[in-house]
């Protein structure tokens, strides 16, 4: 089986490849490719929330949206490190993600696409839409969207 495992470099998406993990055989899964894609012309392409150097300060002009995206999808493809018969590669794209991620799907005859649901929040989704939600409506696969794990409620306060 080839599986395409998308990140937008979110806690969120390294969530998602670990839950494929989870349950997923090895023996079965011949090829993952981990992609990200970067946004040309976007004042905030890529976030880096993963990888080592991602909570050190970086100055705006001298970080680089692809080394993020490529510091992201190595995060996603060292997961898997321990899989010794399936490859992993790493991919970095530009332009619109659902389309680059269906496109990278339709080229590599990929079985299963993997993203993560609502990682950057209810404004983006709002403002630009779900790139689940995309990928889903038009992807040449099956597509495994993991949702956000439930935050736990608050007690009220009695008054």
């Amino acid at each position: 089986m080839h599986v395409l495992i998308a990140t937008d470099g979110s806690r969120q998406s390294l969530r998602a490849a670990r839950h494929f993990k989870s349950f997923a055989d090895p023996a079965k899964v011949s090829e993952i490719i981990v992609l990200a894609v970067t946004r040309p012309l976007a004042s905030v392409s890529f976030v880096d929330e993963i990888s080592a150097d991602a909570k050190a300060p970086k100055p705006l002009l001298s970080s680089s949206f692809k080394a993020e995206a490529e510091a992201a999808v190595g995060v996603i493809a060292a997961e898997f490190d321990d899989w010794q018969d399936t490859k992993v590669r790493t991919r970095v794209r530009s332009g619109t993600p659902s389309a680059e991620i269906n496109r990278a799907a339709k080229v590599s005859s990929i079985e299963l696409i993997v993203l993560a649901s609502g990682s950057r929040g209810l404004t983006d989704t709002v403002l630009i839409g779900s790139t689940a939600q995309r990928v889903q409506a038009t992807a040449p696969c099956p597509v495994l969207v993991v949702r956000p794990a439930p935050r736990a409620r608050r007690p009220k306060k009695k008054s």
